[in-house]
């Protein structure tokens, strides 16, 4: 099995059986990407893939880029982008009646469970105070297995030991997780980003040329990797909170915990520095009890044995490699008292940290 997250599985699964009449409207059914040989094919009714025993989950709509958003809450399906024509992104939006074409635009990247229109309704709040207009992202799992998820598409062909996800803490060597690296940014996830702000800015009117980030858990691991990889984007601020574990700010260390054989250069990197990064952690995030997927590794545990050490560990590490390169860094660390790993309360905490929200 190819995934490492039982919980976005299970979820998954739940989705294909309580959505099974929506899903034969709309595409059919499809085996989670795991390498096996009936992986892209299309069932006409929920069920387990023929060749691996996977539990079927639905395939995504055709893409529905609506020219304008009414205010409120709704949801569209976005292309999947120029190398990914076959997938689809769902966007998961709140325009709220106080936003002007003046007013900032946040997108939002959810945890392992993929759960946009949640993480969408956390924001609604905050959204009616600021004016901001929210779009939560949804990649299914269906198309966006970890490696192209949590990884952001900087490795591919991502394996790990069966039976390695019967559990919410993973204990695994590091030499049993075997991949490939992808040096070639444009298959990475990043770019999707400024693309759906270019959606967003035409279907509301909007005269903003940059917007914010927030993600939590997998949807951390992702926006930390774009301050690393990706620092050219139009996003203004990234607010990063809770996530699992790191790739770290190093051109020598090998992925998954450094950026060798990336692709990302010096050159790159300094402009990382630069990003406007906002690591955002809940005090109370630092054991496996407090909720999510846990990784252990002897490489990842290095880096802390819970999500509050870690992101400090991460940080630190920036400073000393920021120094060593010469290179200013825009960083951010903050803490989140008395919160451990929920993302309705990080996202509370970013609002404030973003748009000064009470």
């Amino acid at each position: 099995m190819t995934s490492i997250h039982r919980r976005t599985l299970l979820c998954a699964a739940l989705a294909g059986l309580a959505g099974a009449a929506h899903a034969r409207q709309t595409g059919g059914f499809v085996c989670p990407p795991c390498g096996c040989a009936m992986d892209g094919a299309v069932f006409p009714d929920p069920g387990l893939c023929l060749a691996c025993g996977m539990r079927l989950v639905p395939a995504s709509p055709a893409p529905v880029e609506p020219p304008a958003l009414a205010p409120g809450a709704g949801m569209f399906w976005a292309a999947g982008g120029p190398t990914r024509p076959q997938r689809r992104i769902g966007v998961h939006y709140y325009r709220p009646d106080t936003f002007t074409p003046a007013s900032p635009i946040l997108i939002v990247l959810p945890g392992a469970g993929r759960d946009g229109d949640e993480y969408r309704d956390a924001w609604i709040e905050a959204a009616e105070r600021s004016g901001a207009l929210v779009a939560a992202l949804e990649y299914p799992a269906a198309d966006y297995d970890f490696a192209a998820y949590h990884m952001a598409g900087l490795v591919r062909d991502l394996s790990f030991p069966p039976g390695a996800a019967a559990s919410d803490v993973v204990r695994l060597r590091d030499e049993d997780i075997v991949f490939t690296p992808n040096p070639r940014p444009e298959e990475w996830l990043f770019g999707d980003f400024d693309r759906i702000f270019d959606l967003l800015r035409t279907a509301t009117g909007s005269v903003q040329t940059g917007y914010d980030l927030f993600g939590h858990s997998a949807g951390a691991q992702i926006l930390h990797r774009m301050a690393l990889a990706w620092p050219d984007s139009r996003a203004r601020r990234i607010v990063a909170a809770n996530a699992g574990f790191y790739t770290l700010p190093d051109l020598d260390a090998p992925l998954l915990f450094g950026l060798g054989g990336s692709g990302v250069d010096a050159a790159t990197l300094r402009r990382g520095f630069s990003s406007r990064l906002i690591l955002l952690l809940g005090a109370l995030d630092d054991s496996d009890e407090a909720g999510g997927v846990h990784l252990h590794t002897p490489q990842a545990d290095q880096q802390g044995r819970g999500r509050l050490s870690r992101g400090r560990y991460f940080h630190r590490f920036a400073e000393r490699q920021a120094a060593a390169m010469q290179a200013p860094l825009a960083w951010r660390l903050e803490v989140v008292p008395d919160v451990a790993h929920d993302f309705r309360a990080m996202s509370r905490a970013a609002a404030r940290l973003l748009y000064d929200t009470p």
